[in-house]
């Protein structure tokens, strides 16, 4: 049949159940397939149709992925729980098909394996049962097929249009491909997108969707608060958009001042918390659109700035604290603050948006505007996130391997900075079950003179640009580029583009990746107190003060803060003069309190729920109580001073950098969590899969025995990652390619 004989065709509704936006974009692309064939189609989620409807329709396909342990997404509970346990819905006039997007290898474990797809399978089972006419089978996408999901679709869909009659049309219009990131990039007119226009629809709380992907760069996310997203949607509104804020503060060093003026952001545009990240900078929650350019103006007047603190761009430069040196710290910090202005992208576009005041006039402080060009990035930017750190031995405090470029300060024998060994290539996202992701440590490429290190970055990260993927984001990052291309063809390209050879690495010596805390002396006599901050959450609790404490302490401190990589902070360049007072402020509110057992100090966790939209588990609200759980056995055992770094992250992008703790929990679903081993002390070496999907009861009945055999069976001066591995817990992870091999756990590849 042709095109037009098919216009006044049947009518087919598309129902989707989707969190991340795979089964939505599916129903779209199906629904606009299904026009052109001359289909009357429409396409909504699932709680958006009146399930009353659903007994009249012709021709209904329904499309689900899954969320949790085989749950419907949020956006189709509703529905579902409507066809399950209705009692008179007749289904017998309704033709119907099912496809569910799904990972066969998700859940690991045999008596697991009822949860791969099972929203897909018991909807088309259920819609059966209640005399549903399958026009196909119900098709079953899998993330391990060779495609993706797209492969069972690929053949499920041609059977579908073939049972509706519009099998073999004519004349099909060419269908546009989907749009990219690289694509966002190059129509933004560099970073400008529609922003600005954005910002002043007050019918929404959001931004469209290409504008939120342009927004990363100007060091925003729009978020939406998960904990109240079913209440609201009952309540028929949208979800409660807001924004997060991450500034750029390279090194992580801050004024007394600055303090002041972050927190007073944080009281009257934010949540009323602030998160001290695990790249050393000031993140605000909770900051709706209406408030977002007061923000952003009130960041840029305390002389800071958040261009490029996300976003496809090189990104906050961190730096080692070292409190115990403070002129060689302050040597090293200028080369963090060189090498972040000497990559700072150079687009106006930020300053058009967020800097001008009512009367069109830049208001800008921080930072110089240029004309409009990227002379390092070009259009479309880097393929990925790019992560600069420097390390100052023997303290690993900033995960130097876990970056794109991690650079070792060594001093020369003046006792002043030399330069840097250049290590490239790391870097920790992966996802779930995609074993052709995984973490990687940094390669060392040499060594370079401090007065060259910025250009030396420089044209690491311009090979990264030239030959990282921008066609699957999934292998963008710089650690693919370099297996890709082999370390030492990589390594001959970057010295190519610079001109000039990295001279062999310099010696030097980690010992761990924690923070020291306490008080120090400095070789100034300056005095510097690092705070236990858990998690990096500065908030004021009913039993706790620390925002109003740390507020209070910031009016009266003439020195700095340096915010730690661990999501600590130290009280910075504190003279003996002012050390009573500061001693006494910090007592009077609990700040000085640092007697927590070794595995709290040396734990970390991301933000995850209720702010964070790629959450699969919680994770900052979640591990403290774990820890808690964990201390009787702790303190039994003789383990109370151990330091054994724990961390914790609601999903496997790896912001809390799990993939290099000893021992480290990723969040696989709400409440479960995959179980990795064997990391090294000092962040030099990945940990490895021990469990799959696990939850809190099963964690502790591993941990408990676990922890108590380290106290009785282990070594002089062994640490917990370099135990597990010697008593055959786990196998160490040589590199980042091997991660997934030898894991302590088989999938069970049996349905």
């Amino acid at each position: 049949s042709s095109l037009l004989e098919g216009l006044q065709g049947a009518p087919l509704t598309i129902l989707f159940a989707s969190d991340n936006g795979n089964s939505e974009n599916l129903a779209k692309r199906l629904g606009n397939r299904g026009k052109a064939r001359g289909l009357k189609t429409m396409v909504m989620a699932m709680d958006d149709y009146p399930l009353e409807d659903l007994s009249t329709e012709e021709n209904v396909v329904m499309i689900s992925s899954v969320a949790g342990q085989g749950e419907f997404p949020q956006n189709g509970r509703n529905f579902w729980e409507g066809v399950k346990n209705s009692t008179d819905l007749d289904l017998a006039s309704v033709n119907f098909s099912v496809f569910g997007l799904g990972d066969s290898h998700y859940w690991p474990r045999k008596e697991d394996k009822i949860y791969y797809n099972k929203p897909a399978k018991d909807l088309y089972a259920r819609v059966l049962t209640l005399g549903g006419k399958s026009l196909v089978d119900c098709g079953l996408g899998d993330d391990q097929d060779p495609d993706g999901y797209q492969t069972a679709y690929n053949e499920w869909e041609p059977k579908l249009w073939d049972a509706l009659g519009v099998g073999n049309v004519e004349g099909l219009p060419d269908e546009p491909p989907p749009i990219t990131n690289e694509d966002i990039k190059i129509a933004s007119n560099y970073l400008r997108g529609t922003i600005a226009e954005g910002l002043l629809d007050q019918s929404t709380g959001a931004i469209s969707a290409a504008d939120q992907q342009l927004t990363k760069f100007h060091g925003t996310y729009m978020q939406d608060d998960r904990d109240i997203r079913d209440e609201r949607k009952a309540q028929g509104l949208e979800p409660a958009y807001s924004f997060m804020i991450r500034c750029r503060l390279p090194g992580g060093v801050a004024t007394a001042d600055q303090w002041v003026q972050m927190d007073a952001i944080a009281s009257t545009l934010g949540n009323e918390t602030m998160k001290l990240t695990t790249r050393q900078t000031f993140q605000f929650h909770g900051v709706i659109k209406s408030k977002l350019k007061p923000a952003m103006q009130a960041i840029n007047k305390a002389l800071m700035t958040t261009i490029a603190a996300c976003g496809d761009v090189n990104r906050n430069v961190m730096c080692s604290s070292l409190p115990e040196h403070s002129e060689y710290h302050a040597e090293v910090h200028a080369c963090s603050k060189l090498i972040s202005d000497h990559l700072l992208p150079s687009t106006t576009a930020y300053h058009e948006i967020w800097l001008k005041d009512e009367n069109d006039n830049k208001t800008q402080v921080a930072g110089d505007a240029v004309q409009d060009h990227e002379p390092l990035y070009g259009p479309t930017y880097l393929p990925r996130k790019f992560k600069i750190t420097i390390a100052i031995p023997p303290h690993n405090d900033t995960d130097v391997y876990a970056h794109d470029i991690g650079l070792i300060a060594i001093k020369g024998e003046d006792g002043h900075l030399a330069g840097f060994n250049l290590l490239a290539g790391g870097g920790m996202g992966t996802t779930h079950n995609n074993k052709k992701t995984y973490p990687r440590t940094g390669s060392l490429l040499g060594y370079v003179s401090k007065d060259k290190v910025h250009i030396a970055c420089e044209k690491v990260m311009l090979v990264q640009r030239d030959n990282g993927d921008r066609k699957n984001r999934k292998h963008a990052r710089l650690k693919y580029t370099m297996d890709d291309m082999g370390v030492d063809v990589f390594k001959a390209e970057v010295e190519k583009y610079w001109g000039e050879k990295f001279e062999e690495a310099r010696p030097f010596h980690f010992k761990s990746n924690i923070d020291t805390f306490g008080w120090q002396k400095d070789e100034n006599g300056k005095n510097h107190f690092t705070m236990f901050i858990e998690n990096g959450r500065i908030e004021d609790t009913a039993d706790f003060p620390m925002k109003t404490g740390l507020l209070e302490i910031a009016k009266a401190h003439k020195g700095e803060f340096r915010l730690t990589g661990n999501q600590h902070l130290i009280l910075s360049n504190v003279t003996d003069e002012e050390l009573p007072k500061m001693k006494e402020m910090l007592a009077k509110y609990k700040l000085d309190n640092t007697n927590f057992t070794g595995l709290r100090l040396s734990s970390s966790a991301c933000v995850a729920f209720p702010t964070c939209g790629l959450a699969m588990a919680e994770s900052e609200r979640y591990l403290p109580e774990l820890i808690t759980k964990l201390e009787g056995v702790l303190e039994e055992n003789g383990l109370r001073q151990d330091s054994i770094v724990m961390r914790m992250t609601g999903c496997p992008n790896g912001c809390a950098r799990p993939w290099l703790a000893e021992v480290a929990f990723v969040g696989k679903a709400y409440g479960a969590y995959n179980m990795y081993l064997g990391g090294g002390y000092h962040g030099q070496r990945l940990n490895k899969l021990f469990r799959s999907s696990i939850m809190e009861e099963e964690i502790l009945s591993i941990m408990k025995p676990l922890l108590k055999r380290y106290a009785t069976e282990r070594n002089d001066g062994e640490q917990f990652g370099d135990f597990c591995i010697r008593i055959g817990m786990i196998k160490p992870t040589t590199e980042g390619k091997f991660f997934h091999h030898d894991t302590a756990e088989v999938e069970s590849d049996e349905e």
